[in-house]
């Protein structure tokens, strides 16, 4: 027992040190990643003070998410490119600290919409980096065509962002929170509303306000200008930019799948196989052992 949990401690220091060595690497995503680190800091010590534990939870969760992208390549043996890494580090804070916490998806117009095109332009360049990876193997190797890696590419964002709305649904039902953005429109039309009972549509149109009547009988006006559309517009939105940021890294991995992997602008969301001398966590081992 006490030579496992021995090991358990070494495997842990190693991959500490690993970790540490991983994040100096690169000066300048090493400069965002303190940059960031320390306003996250601030955010959780002022949450903290405002007795905000909602706040709080977030400002720690974002700490750890800065860490993911150097735990990920010192765990899977991968070289995530500088541009890539910053990218990944600014849109955890965007999403986190600036949009929930401070909350710039209220204050700011678009900037929902920003991050959600973001991410189908990331997701897509990890789709695209997943199935290079995994084809370079010694054992079992394909040529695949770019059309194929472009596909995937587009295919894996868009789950991705599918199955991120899955969840916003579920804390709105479950949690009832507003994840899902409401719209205030003008106009409905469903066919619930034919008194026929049949499948004939029937539109509302000029909707200036609408009446919650409760269950005691008290009428209450929103007074919002209009019909609230809880979510349905928000998400469909947010899977609209999704596509649109998929397929522009799309578009450009085909080319650069077509040209065998020149350098270009994509070079720098393609992560690729660590080189041996980049591999922090053999290198630690070997220093420890």
């Amino acid at each position: 027992m006490k030579n496992k949990r021995k090991e358990g401690k070494l495997h842990r220091e190693e991959f500490r040190r690993a970790v540490q060595m991983e994040l100096k690497e690169h000066r300048s995503s090493f400069i965002v990643f303190s940059i960031l680190r320390f306003l996250v800091l601030v955010c959780l010590v002022r949450q903290a003070f405002l007795h905000n534990y909602e706040g709080l939870f977030l400002s720690i969760l974002t700490l750890l998410l800065l860490y993911i992208p150097s735990w990920i390549q010192v765990k899977l043996r991968i070289e995530i490119p500088t541009g890539l890494e910053i990218a990944i580090l600014c849109f955890i804070f965007a999403a986190e600290i600036l949009g929930e916490i401070n909350a710039f998806y209220i204050m700011i117009p678009g900037w929902d919409t920003i991050l959600h095109t973001l991410n189908g332009f990331l997701c897509a360049a990890i789709g695209f980096s997943l199935v290079l990876l995994l084809n370079n193997d010694e054992r079992l190797t394909f040529e695949l065509s770019p059309f194929f890696l472009a596909l995937v590419a587009f295919c894996f964002s868009m789950t991705v962002g599918v199955i991120w709305e899955f969840f916003e649904c579920a804390m709105d039902q479950f949690l009832r929170l507003d994840m899902q953005k409401d719209t205030i429109i003008h106009a409905v039309s469903s066919v619930m509303l034919d008194q026929a009972g049949g499948n004939h549509p029937v539109s509302i149109r000029d909707i200036a306000d609408v009446i919650v009547v409760h269950s005691d009988g008290t009428k209450q006006a929103l007074g919002l200008g209009g019909y609230l559309d809880i979510g349905l517009l928000d998400t469909m939105k947010d899977l609209f930019v999704n596509f649109i940021g998929a397929v522009v890294f799309a578009v450009i991995g085909f080319f650069y799948a077509r040209g065998k992997g020149k350098k270009g602008v994509i070079s720098l969301f393609v992560p690729r196989k660590k080189a041996r001398n980049k591999d922090y966590l053999s290198i630690v081992k070997r220093k420890l052992e």
